[in-house]
């Protein structure tokens, strides 16, 4: 099979690299790629956004399926101009990646599935912004109804803050702040049938201690080994099913990635979000943990045969991944730096860690940093602290000029 992967973030090159490890894969493309992915796959130009122009690019590559990595072009129905090409899409419509393109749509969903979830108000004026934050009150949580690539979400204790954010969106979701870990738990689905990953968590603040802005995601580790063993079955049943088939009863079938973004509060498991695509860093990790070849499992949802698929089979090894973000990420990221030290991690830690690009380009033999996260360093190991001691082994091979981490990725979940 020839696969064509669409993106060019970390999530794209954790894909890829499982992908190229897949003996059914003969030929595997991603565009646009970065300078990492570049070592596994053949790079091609393409405008993500533009469905006739993938479905285009993958008839002429002749793919047998096509796998969607970001948000961004699920919603602008890249996913249904490949399937009017006849060629196999793993990711959900454009009409079902709403359930990621707005928050105001997926709280609608939920509440028709019955699906546990933060009490929230939609909000498009002062007034009613006002009335929210008052009926809620500290720690105020505001999410731009729309798309914001990981960063429109602000929980503060500061109104004015809280107000200011729900000011600067269109369309703004006010809802209570939930109490308790958040985990982050994948399924696959061909809009039927609905195959739970392995539970992980990552890390959404800059700064250790889980202090700074929020971010697109500092790291990530699985398993999770305070997590009830049930907790899987659970979201399975309450929510991952009910909710793919709410979306099939709406006429709106979801296949692909379904992304449960939780809460596991005092009052039990309760949804934060809904995304429509693999999360980054979570990918990093779980895929690092997957021993079912990738390819086979993501043209079953595209062919909408996952009830006749095996199950999944997993390594008992933890995994770890730590993002090396640029200078001044999430603001304004500082770009075009030199990278060093990775022909070091290849030689001295692989096959144990290895590092999967975000944002970066070749120049002249040269890797420069391209993003606001531009590496994430992933390994794997029999527990979370010789993961976690592999991870940041390697880590500390790497030099980018005012590059920045997170030091406890995974710490707590390590120590017991």
């Amino acid at each position: 099979m020839k696969v064509l992967v669409i993106g060019g973030g970390a999530r794209e090159h954790a894909l890829c690299r499982s992908l190229s490890l897949d003996p059914d894969v003969t030929a595997l493309y991603c565009a646009p790629g970065n300078a990492g992915i570049a070592e596994v796959a053949e790079l091609h130009p393409v405008d993500a956004l533009d469905g006739d122009a993938v479905a285009r690019l993958a008839t002429e590559l002749g793919a047998g399926l096509v796998v969607v990595g970001p948000e961004a072009p699920l919603v602008a129905g890249v996913a249904d101009a490949v399937r009017a090409a006849g060629i196999p899409c793993f990711g959900p419509s454009g009409e079902a990646a709403r359930l990621e393109g707005s928050k105001a749509f997926a709280k609608d969903v939920m509440a028709g599935a019955g699906v546990p979830t933060a009490r929230s108000y939609v909000c498009t004026t002062p007034a009613e912004i006002d009335e929210a934050l008052d009926a809620f009150g500290a720690p105020y949580v505001v999410k731009d109804d729309g798309l914001a690539a990981g960063k429109g979400v602000v929980v503060t204790e500061d109104v004015d803050v809280a107000r200011a954010h729900a000011l600067s969106c269109d369309r703004v979701v006010i809802e209570e702040f939930l109490d308790g870990p958040e985990v982050s738990l994948f399924a696959i689905t061909d809009g039927t049938t609905v195959v739970p990953l392995q539970p992980a968590q990552d890390f959404k603040r800059a700064l250790d201690g889980d202090e700074g802005p929020n971010t697109g995601g500092m790291g990530a580790y699985s398993p999770l080994p305070w997590a009830d063993p049930k907790l899987v079955d659970e979201v399975l049943d309450t929510v991952l099913q009910p909710t793919v088939d709410e979306l099939r009863r709406r006429g709106t079938p979801f296949s692909g990635l379904l992304y449960a973004g939780l809460a596991i509060t005092s009052r039990g498991v309760r949804v934060i979000e809904f995304n429509a695509r693999f999360g980054d860093p979570e990918t990093q990790v779980v895929l690092a943990r997957l021993k079912t070849p990738l390819a086979g499992v993501l043209l079953a949802s595209a062919n909408g045969t996952l009830d006749v698929l095996p199950p999944l089979n997993w390594r008992d090894d933890a995994a770890v991944t730590v993002v090396i973000a640029s200078h001044n990420y999430p603001d304004t990221p500082r770009t075009g730096d030199p990278i060093d030290g990775l022909a070091d991690v290849a030689a001295k830690d692989a096959p144990d860690a290895y590092v999967l690009h975000a944002g970066t380009r070749a120049e002249g033999g040269t890797v420069l940093s391209a993003g606001g996260r531009v590496l994430s360093v992933t390994a794997t190991g029999k527990d979370l602290t010789a993961a976690r001691e592999r991870a940041y082994t390697a880590l500390g091979r790497i030099r980018l000029d005012g590059s920045q981490h997170r030091t406890d990725i995974a710490l707590k979940a390590s120590q017991g």
